[in-house]
């Protein structure tokens, strides 16, 4: 069996639970490929300091040699001392377009920058999604000039849980989208980052720096965001619980769901020996 030497894995519906809580199946799982020398990499649409708590309690926090990929691909971090070793924000008027274009739609929008999440419009609904999973500082802001010269932006999103509400509105907003990576993720975001950020290239730069080979990596995700991490890796296993989409990128699909440690399934199948 290949060794695989890099776990790149997808928070939100993947290696958490619907309450967002870490089950234990997946706690003992990631613990004992850790052991193994197996570096265990958060693959998340949310930054670095938004999955401080998840770090703490799989015992990586603070670990040298050990990493995270945040904003879908727009940053890359080394869990000890906060080290950042690739940032690739939006170029500010680019970022502050968009921003003011989805604004027009009157609805939740996040702003993403390295440290602070910024949500503007936030409903009863996303509050409660968000719980426990994401800090963040509301604003009714409705440009980015608050943030000029000040803090760079490397993700906007849109939230409306009909997907077909946010697709209509990425075909409205392409003629500013040259030069933005489009995604979508957890059944109810529509995400804007630079063009070229994604899961799959982050992972892929990541696997370069730390001379391990492409085939030697696995990711494990569920949803649409997740799939360019999916086609670059080695073996691409989604969840139980997954997006239909995304059913034709993964090379195999788990038994168990999110809710019941379909990445500790993952890891015990293909990892552990």
């Amino acid at each position: 069996m290949l060794t695989y030497k890099i776990i790149a894995c997808d928070m939100d519906e993947t290696l958490l639970s619907s309450d967002a809580s870490i089950c234990r199946r997946n706690i003992e799982a990631i613990a004992q490929a850790k052991a193994q020398g197996v570096k265990f990499v958060p693959c998340t649409g949310r930054g670095f300091r938004s999955v401080e708590g998840v770090l703490k309690t799989l015992n990586l926090f603070d670990e040298a040699g050990q990493y995270v990929i945040g904003f879908n691909g727009a940053s890359i971090t080394e869990n000890k001392g906060h080290r950042s070793l690739f940032w690739d924000p939006i170029p500010f008027d680019l970022a502050d377009r968009i921003y003011r274009k989805s604004a027009s739609y009157g609805l939740c929008m996040h702003i993403y920058t390295r440290d602070t999440v910024y949500i503007s419009g936030v409903t009863p609904d996303e509050e409660d999604f968000l719980r426990g999973r994401m800090a963040y500082v509301p604003t009714a802001e409705k440009t980015l000039d608050f943030l000029r010269g000040k803090e760079e932006v490397c993700k906007l999103i849109i939230m409306h849980t009909d997907y077909s509400r946010l697709q209509e509105i990425h075909a409205e907003m392409k003629p500013l989208l040259d030069d933005i990576t489009v995604s979508f993720s957890s059944n109810r975001y529509i995400e804007f980052m630079h063009k070229g950020v994604t899961k799959g290239v982050a992972l892929l730069k990541l696997a370069a720096m730390l001379g391990v080979q492409p085939e030697e990596t696995m990711a494990i995700g569920d949803n649409i965001n997740d799939i360019e991490m999916l086609q670059a890796a080695g073996l691409s296993v989604g969840v139980h619980n997954l997006n239909p989409l995304i059913r034709q990128y993964c090379s195999v699909v788990t038994d168990a769901t999110n809710n019941d440690g379909a990445v500790g399934e993952a890891i015990e199948t293909f990892v552990l020996k």
